[in-house]
């Protein structure tokens, strides 16, 4: 039965396990985001009733 030997597929595995927990770390949290967030406007908006025609 192939799928028991584990030749073939466990170095591919170790590679794996490696890249995702050595090297894709650092280069996501050196990723520069070209948008930083903007503050928002805070400014209080203006609310003025409602004039209803039939009230």
């Amino acid at each position: 039965m192939p799928q028991l030997n584990p030749a073939p597929w466990l170095l591919t595995l170790l590679f794996s396990w490696l890249v995702f927990l050595i090297i894709m770390p650092q280069k996501v949290s050196s990723h520069i985001f070209p948008n930083g967030p903007n503050t928002l406007n805070t400014t209080a908006f203006k609310n003025n009733m409602w004039n209803w025609p039939w009230l």
